[in-house]
């Protein structure tokens, strides 16, 4: 993903800017991300990027997630129609940090 592709697309929250709430604000726990313009709070699909975001941050690299925007919201769009995650999309973006 690219820094300002969208991680929330409920509330166009970007890469960038939950990797500058990550270094500003360093939160203890990955759902204060939800302070960061909503991210997370709408549909749910990026809570367990967000979580591997954070959990990046906490082992001090810079978040990032391996997954081109286009399968991102491809994934989302099944998501939302199926009511459940494509395992593989989570896991090749990087659930579990390294």
């Amino acid at each position: 993903m690219h820094p300002d592709d969208h991680v929330c697309l409920c509330f166009h929250v970007s890469l960038r800017k939950i990797r500058g709430y990550l270094k500003r604000e360093n939160p203890p726990v990955a759902s204060l991300i939800s302070e960061c313009l909503g991210a997370g709070t709408g549909c749910q699909w990026c809570v367990p990027f967000l979580k591997h975001l954070h959990a990046m941050h906490t082992q001090g690299q810079e978040p990032d997630l391996k997954i081109s925007p286009e399968r991102y919201v491809e994934a989302r769009l099944d998501f939302h129609k199926t009511g459940e995650r494509d395992v593989d999309v989570v896991r090749d973006a990087g659930e579990s940090p390294p």
